[in-house]
């Protein structure tokens, strides 16, 4: 497991409702994204432990070979009770997070199956796949003259 370096965060994925939006941690120096198990619960409307199940099927059966690194702890900041506390919590990466969601049976699983096929449907097609919404705010947010 490795230590990342300079983390950004980013939106990765917003649902149609709403009612889940991820920001995501960014590996800049190695263009990887990364999510936690409580945010793949939350992404896939699955429980943690169910989570666990499909993340050790997926490193087991697909990624276990993997010449890049698929876990890797982050500090985080979380609360216990009232106070807040800085853990080393794993974190897995977007090979990782698309196998648990071609795996996953829920509404939201199929939802993001459907923005992951777009996503690459678009980047086989035209040859880039930029996020909209980030573009957007980007430019909005741009003192440009």
């Amino acid at each position: 497991m490795s230590e990342a370096a300079s983390t950004s965060n980013i939106v990765l994925f917003e649902s149609s409702d709403g009612e889940v939006r991820l920001d995501v941690a960014v590996d800049v120096g190695k263009d990887e994204i990364w999510l936690n198990r409580s945010q793949m619960s939350l992404l896939f409307d699955r429980d943690v432990k169910t989570i666990g199940k499909y993340i050790a099927n997926a490193l087991k059966e697909e990624l276990e070979n993997s010449p890049k690194p698929t876990v890797a702890k982050f500090a985080t900041v979380q609360k216990e009770g009232n106070r807040e506390v800085e853990r080393q919590v794993e974190y897995y990466n977007l090979d990782v997070i698309i196998s648990v969601g071609y795996r996953v049976k829920s509404q939201r699983g199929v939802e993001f199956r459907r923005w992951a096929t777009d996503v690459l449907r678009r980047y086989i097609v035209e040859g880039r796949a930029e996020n909209e919404k980030r573009l957007i705010d980007g430019l909005s947010s741009c003192s440009c003259p």
